[in-house]
């Protein structure tokens, strides 16, 4: 049960990082847009503050779910297959901001 717990707790302090980040994008007064991708020059945004607050609330709601789906972790036993729900859940919450960023906000704010 110990490592579940502490498993699960390793998962939400990633999953509060996302969400650190979101808050820390959202209330930027920087007048710079925030990149999405690691190490990616940022395209021209038209409307920087608007763009910022897109991406901080994606940030945010990404922690959120990511945080939901390390509950399985919880559950103590460590040969346990609702891991599975852990990692497959994650792979497509990461596939879905993805797409999220590049149909949504980079499309809505790119110049």
């Amino acid at each position: 049960m110990a490592g579940g717990i502490i498993g699960f707790a390793v998962w939400a302090v990633f999953g509060a990082a996302f969400i650190v980040l979101g808050i820390y994008v959202s209330l930027s007064k920087k007048e710079r847009a925030f990149g999405f991708w690691a190490n990616a020059k940022v395209v021209p945004i038209t409307d920087v503050t608007g763009y910022n607050r897109a991406l901080g609330r994606l940030w945010r709601v990404f922690g959120a779910v990511f945080i939901l789906l390390g509950l399985p972790l919880l559950t103590g036993s460590q040969n346990s297959p609702f891991i599975m729900i852990s990692i497959l859940g994650a792979m497509f919450a990461s596939i879905a901001a993805m797409v999220i960023y590049e149909l949504g906000i980079l499309r809505k704010y790119r110049a």
